[in-house]
């Protein structure tokens, strides 16, 4: 569990660094339009949605409460992989070690 703690903060602080320097530097509209008009662009943005919805299941499936699933899934949607760092984070430190715990939270 040590390995993943530490991969959810990596990818919690990179993806922290990366949107920080995105908003600072960049422009949603005008390079999210160019990325639109690269096929590789779309292909990258399609790949990216699945990854999203794949992992939601994973939220779907551990989560108890509907509220908490949506809100979940439509920050894993708005904010990606710096959502998803973070969930893996929290399962991690719920699970308390215990593999089944982290994989499918307490449902019963």
């Amino acid at each position: 569990m040590k390995a993943i703690k530490i991969l959810g903060w990596l990818g919690s602080v990179a993806m922290t660094v990366v949107i920080g320097n995105a908003f600072i530097n960049g422009s949603f509209t005008e390079d999210g339009g160019e990325l639109l008009k690269n096929p590789w662009g779309v292909v990258s943005l399609v790949d990216l949605y699945v990854g999203f919805i794949l992992f939601s299941i994973w939220i779907f499936l551990r989560e108890e409460k509907l509220s908490a699933i949506v809100i979940w899934v439509v920050f894993m949607m708005i904010l990606g992989f710096f959502t998803g760092s973070i969930y893996v984070l929290k399962a991690a430190y719920e699970s308390k070690g215990d593999k089944k715990i982290f994989l499918m939270g307490k449902k019963e």
